[in-house]
């Protein structure tokens, strides 16, 4: 399902790939962290880096604020999506010190500088880091209000050369017609392009995210979160979810 290319020494085929991980896992369905969650985790994407798997990761902050959600009660919209950010920044340094307790080297980089606890957002270092086989997670989003964490993703993949999107969402295991947990007619998807899920106005991932990558022809998978080993198996490339691509070129 993921796309091999040849590294740039004609040495194995490597796949670089970009993980997005909703803020709403790391809490277990709670506000806060949950450290056996996020252990969790952190087991899964070691095991793919240990294949030889290059790993880069973006986080969302649901489990602390939304910053939507924030502006709704009256907050000024700007300021309620930085504090969002701030909650990823949370997430990326919990899944950070877990990721290096399974021996894996792992480095924070941020939208937002917080030099104590992250590197700068600096695309080419971060490409240096995987090259060297660490897991680079991306915090604070894009820096700015307004843009999300699913559109964030897409852009840092482009930035990065990652062969895909990898798109984990909570609650919904693919693309389906309408959301599964109100239609039960709702219909699931195997495939299906991005020019589709637009025209249709498919809500799983933000039209932004979806616009990126198709401009781009940069293929995206959506899986859920539940089931066993399920970040392991798409990170390995196993066909689970949803594959969204660009169509044949024409």
């Amino acid at each position: 399902m993921i796309v091999e290319t040849e590294s740039a020494n004609d040495g194995p085929d490597v796949k670089r790939v970009l993980l997005k991980l909703s803020g709403e896992v790391f809490g277990g369905g709670r506000t806060g962290i949950d450290p056996d969650v996020v252990n969790g985790i952190a087991k899964q994407v070691a095991e793919a880096v240990r294949e030889g798997v290059q790993v880069a990761i973006v986080v969302g902050g649901g489990n602390f604020f939304r910053g939507a959600e924030l502006s709704q009660r009256g907050m000024e919209r700007s300021r309620a999506d930085y504090i969002g950010m701030l909650g990823t920044v949370m997430n990326a340094l919990a899944l950070q010190d877990f990721c290096e307790k399974q021996g894996v080297e792992t480095r924070v980089q941020s939208a937002i500088t917080m030099g104590q606890v992250a590197e700068p957002y600096i695309p080419r270092r971060a490409i240096r880091h995987l090259e060297k086989g660490r897991v680079v997670i991306f915090g604070a989003g894009a820096g700015m209000p307004y843009f999300s964490t699913d559109t964030v993703s897409a852009q840092r993949a482009l930035e990065i050369k990652a062969d895909a999107v990898l798109m984990s969402k909570s609650g919904v295991d693919a693309v389906y017609s309408a959301d599964p947990r109100v239609d039960p007619d709702a219909i699931r998807f195997d495939e299906i392009t991005f020019s589709e899920a637009l025209r249709l106005g498919l809500k799983v991932v933000d039209a932004a995210a979806f616009a990126l990558c198709m401009e781009n022809r940069l293929p995206m998978v959506v899986f859920g979160m539940e089931g066993e080993g399920n970040i392991a198996r798409v990170l390995r490339g196993e066909k689970i979810g949803t594959l969204v691509h660009a169509g044949p070129t024409q």
